[in-house]
This record gives structure tokens, C-alpha cells and sequence, in this order.
């Protein structure tokens, strides 16, 4: 059992029938999360925190690590890259570049983003970290550094490799609000429709694969992915009514596609990619409300206190406390503040205390620091000597 004690009953925020919440969420893909953009909450899961291959949407960590350098000035849009004969040579799907080329950032952006090139991340990787290797030892520092604690990268690009690229759903919808939220002056890339690049003086428009920019209005990114081992991903998000969602879908499999003609059957399973995704989305703006808990400064309850001029602190979170689940789940929901055993005087406004939990059914949960409102400063030897002469007498009558 945890060594955290329940201070107090945990308390229903309702006063109706404490029944079960449907489960209305459901999708045929392996592996699924859908978050809150706004507050990183994850609303519903599906094995979204085992380690699984992610194929081309590992190019968001790629992104991110040119993103990054764009943001503190290292790297500009007008920068060109030049291309070698190993980011020539890359497999999969190709954005066409050619060797000796110098492609501007911007163009290799679009080249990843809209045409999902492999061999235009390898141009990346090269320029940023001397080499593919070199680029691949940046991508887990910072997936490190921003809190992917289920990832691993051995290359830019996604494709399979026997040493094994993996993320988890969690990891890849912490990783899109990161980008959306860290660099919005480079988003709108991911709302490219399509793009046009030459190859031996000939045009070449390629369409966005994430075909759910078009099946969901208010849709605008992420990336998709597909390999054999992945099975058909997409990373995406929308907005509605100014509430943004991030959705992850991976290992969706359409077996009987395997006897079409490999080009119409690709398109077939990336059309049907997108309508899950969308239908997904539309169930979560349907069935997922946010609900207050505790506004700024609300008293959220007491802490005993041991050895204190008082014998119990207020707590307050720092921020309101809303949580945003289904609509069914409202009325099971439930607040417990947790503390450790023992809470020692002296105690300043402002240091952690405990926590927060918010359970509701099928809901993942929600846990958030509680801190001190006010000072709480140690009783003196006098006073503590003074109390147990009180209490030994009160024992005697």
C-alpha cells in the first residue's frame, strides 16, 4: 500500500446516483491516446503507454530538433542544406531530393512534413549533427530533455531498423503539444495540403498523406505513418469551439486491402486511416466536457500538522483545477487530498504538502500538487510543555 494517507473521505462533487460512466470510446487501432492540448490531461487511452514502432511519425522529434534550433536563431528558414549521396540513396518514401542540391530549410520542412521524405530527413540530420548518427544522439537528448521517457531513436526518418526505433501513443501527443505549444510560428506547416518538388527538371505535386486535414474540420496536423511492423499511424489534432485535441492512432490494419494493387491499396488504408481518426475526434468533442474542481485560491482542505503553533495547514493548487472527461463519467467523480504520514512544523505559504487525486469512471485520473496557504510556525518548548501539562490534567477529570 502507498505510504500517502487519505486525509479526508473522498468526496463526490455531486449528489446524484453514483453509477458507472458508458464507455463510449472505442477504436480497431492497436494503440490509441487522446489529450487535452490545453492541459496535457489524457482523456482516454489504449495501450498508450507500451512501447510500439511509430514509422514516420518519429519525424516530429526530427522537427522538433530543427524547430528548435529555428526558435533560438542557429538555423533560418533561408539556410540551405546540401544533399549527399547516402540522404540520396535513403529508401521508403522519397521527397525527391537530388545529390548536390542545396535545399532551403523551409523547402526541407515541406519535404517532411507534406511528403513525408525520408531521404529530406537524412539531409537534416546530416547538417544539424555532422552525421545521421551524430543527429540521432540530438534526437534522444532532447526527447530526454522535453519528458519522452518511452522513446528511443536510432534513426531521423522512421524507417525499420533491426536495433528498433519505438515511442509510445503517450509519447508521441506529449510530443505534438509540445510543438504545437513551444512553436506555433512554425505550425502551419503541418496544414500544408500538398507540395511540388522537381526531379530531373520534371514537377512532382505530392498531396499531405494526413488526409484528416480534409475528413475533420477544424483538423490542422500532425504527421501520419505506415510501416509493416507499425501497421497504418496518425498523429493529429483539431480544434472546435477553441477547445484543441490531440489524438494518436497506431497498428490499425486492413488485411483485406493485401489483394489490391499496392499503390490503390495504400491510398484505400490511408482514406480509411482518416475517417477513424476523424470519427475518433468527433466522439471525443462529443463526449468530453471540462468541469471546475477548485478555482485560484480555493481552500481545497486541511492538513494535520505535527509540532505546529496550529494543528492543521490549508491547502490550495496553484492554478484552478478543471479536469475534462465524459460527459457520463461527471457524475462519479471524486476528490481525495493525500498527505504524507507525517507533516512537520514549521511551514511556509507556498511548500508542497500533498496532492490532489480526481478519479472518475473511465476516466485515467488526475493528480496535482497542493500547497500551503498560510505559515504554519513550530510551537515553542514552552508551549508544547505547557499543552501536555493541559492534556494530562484534562486526562485526570
Amino acid at each position: 500500500m502507498s505510504r500517502l494517507r487519505v486525509l479526508f473521505a473522498i468526496l463526490s462533487l455531486c449528489a446524484l446516483s453514483m453509477g458507472p460512466a458508458g464507455a463510449v470510446m472505442n477504436t480497431s487501432a492497436e494503440h490509441a491516446v487522446l489529450m487535452d492540448a490545453q492541459t496535457g490531461q489524457v482523456l482516454w487511452a489504449k495501450d498508450g503507454y507500451a512501447q510500439m514502432a511509430p514509422a514516420s511519425m518519429s519525424k516530429l522529434m526530427t522537427l522538433e530538433v530543427l524547430f528548435q534550433r529555428l526558435k533560438d536563431g542557429r538555423v533560418k528558414l533561408t539556410d540551405k542544406f546540401a544533399v549527399s549521396e547516402r540522404a540520396w540513396r535513403t529508401g521508403g518514401s522519397k521527397g525527391f531530393v537530388r545529390v548536390g542540391d542545396q535545399l532551403t530549410v523551409e523547402d526541407l520542412i515541406n519535404r517532411i512534413i507534406v511528403v513525408s521524405g525520408n531521404d529530406a530527413c537524412v539531409v537534416v540530420a546530416e547538417a544539424l549533427g555532422g552525421s545521421m548518427e551524430g543527429f540521432v544522439d540530438l534526437m534522444n537528448s532532447r526527447a530526454k530533455a522535453i519528458g519522452l521517457s518511452g522513446s528511443h531513436f536510432v534513426n531521423p526518418d522512421g524507417l525499420p531498423e533491426p536495433a528498433g526505433q519505438t515511442m509510445t501513443a503517450f509519447d508521441l501527443a506529449k510530443l505534438a503539444r509540445h510543438l504545437i505549444n513551444t512553436y506555433p510560428a512554425y505550425y502551419h506547416f503541418f496544414s500544408v495540403r500538398s507540395y511540388t518538388t522537381t526531379d530531373q527538371g520534371k514537377s512532382i505535386t505530392q498531396p499531405n498523406r494526413n488526409m484528416v486535414l480534409d475528413k475533420f474540420p477544424g483538423a490542422d496536423g500532425l504527421k501520419t505513418g505506415h510501416t509493416d511492423l507499425a501497421g497504418y499511424g496518425v498523429t493529429a489534432s483539431a480544434v472546435k469551439d477553441g477547445h484543441r485535441l490531440i489524438l494518436v492512432l497506431n497498428g490499425l490494419r486492413y488485411p483485406d486491402l493485401n489483394k489490391a494493387p499496392p499503390a490503390k491499396a495504400d491510398w484505400f488504408a490511408e482514406l480509411r486511416r482518416a475517417e477513424e481518426a476523424a470519427r475518433v475526434l468527433a466522439m471525443g468533442f462529443r463526449e468530453f466536457r471540462s468541469f471546475a474542481v477548485f478555482k485560484t485560491n480555493e481552500i481545497a482542505g486541511n492538513i494535520p500538522v505535527s509540532g505546529g503553533a496550529q494543528s492543521f495547514v490549508p491547502v490550495t493548487a496553484k492554478a484552478p483545477v478543471a479536469v475534462t472527461m465524459q460527459v457520463d463519467s461527471r457524475q462519479g467523480l471524486k476528490v481525495a487530498l493525500h498527505y504524507a504520514p507525517q507533516v512537520k512544523a514549521p511551514i511556509r505559504a507556498g511548500d508542497q504538502v500533498g496532492t490532489l487525486s480526481v478519479t472518475a469512471p473511465d476516466f485515467p485520473g488526475l493528480t496535482v500538487p497542493v500547497f500551503a496557504a498560510q505559515d504554519v510556525p513550530r510551537i515553542s518548548l514552552f508551549s508544547r510543555m505547557a499543552a501536555s501539562i493541559q492534556a494530562l490534567f484534562k486526562g485526570k477529570k
